[in-house]
């Protein structure tokens, strides 16, 4: 379900280390972050996302996948 828009964007202050800005999957993005590298948690480790002025206005999980990419892998050796 969508946050109501009369509360405004999720945007939660946080201080972890000064040398690292985390992000969560469920901020907004602002103007403000524009030009800024964010860490955010994928469920398994941490990716590193830099914030576009097209960015604007989406939320930190849709640049974050949680998934794979899904491939078959050819086999190339013969069979005997």
């Amino acid at each position: 379900m969508a946050r109501s828009s009369w509360k405004g964007p999720y945007i939660q202050n946080q201080k972890v280390n000064n040398s690292k800005n985390l992000a969560l999957r469920n901020f907004k993005i602002m103007p403000n972050f524009v030009g800024k590298d964010y860490l955010t948690y994928n469920g398994k480790s941490f990716i590193k996302i830099k914030v576009l002025e097209e960015m604007i206005g989406h939320k930190f999980g849709e640049f974050c996948f949680t998934r794979k990419e899904f491939s078959f892998s050819k086999n190339n050796g013969t069979k005997n």
